[in-house]
């Protein structure tokens, strides 16, 4: 009897370590590194901001990147997805799609329109007031709001 009851714990308990990593996944997730998709996976459910830099090292790069990092719980608030292109010779969709020279912020509404280009690194209070400006964005808290 058990050797049977070891066996039946033995079978789930990677079930259960399995659900644990599941729900840390389930986490949101500010910065997506690299992406190499279309913008069209994110129509109607988030807004990217897209950082674009000819190297890692491109010290507007790092900037940047601290800066969306220190804000982070304000732009997952606002459903933001940060996508980053550091490698120019992959000429990657992104790259095709918004046409960046050198570093770039582009941040895209859920529309899929272009919003905003800057040549510079920008902080998480400026993004956060252009983006509440948004119709969307004003329907949003509204409807937060009357739940």
């Amino acid at each position: 009897m058990k050797p049977i009851l070891a066996l039946v714990l033995a079978a789930f308990l990677p079930v259960s370590a399995l659900a644990e990593d599941t729900a840390a996944t389930d986490a949101p997730v500010l910065v997506l590194p690299e992406y190499d998709g279309t913008l069209d996976a994110f129509l109607w459910h988030k807004r990217p901001v897209v950082i674009f830099a000819d190297s890692p090292e491109d010290p507007r790069f790092q900037d940047q990147m601290q800066r969306l990092e220190n804000g982070a719980a304000d732009l997952l608030d606002r459903d933001v997805v940060v996508l980053t292109d550091t490698d120019p010779s992959k000429r990657s969709d992104l790259r095709k799609a918004l046409r960046p020279r050198g570093f770039m912020l582009v941040l895209v509404g859920k529309d899929g329109g272009v919003k905003l280009r800057k040549p510079h690194p920008w902080s998480v209070r400026e993004l956060s007031r252009t983006i509440d400006k948004f119709p969307s964005r004003l329907r949003e808290v509204e409807e937060r709001r009357g739940s």
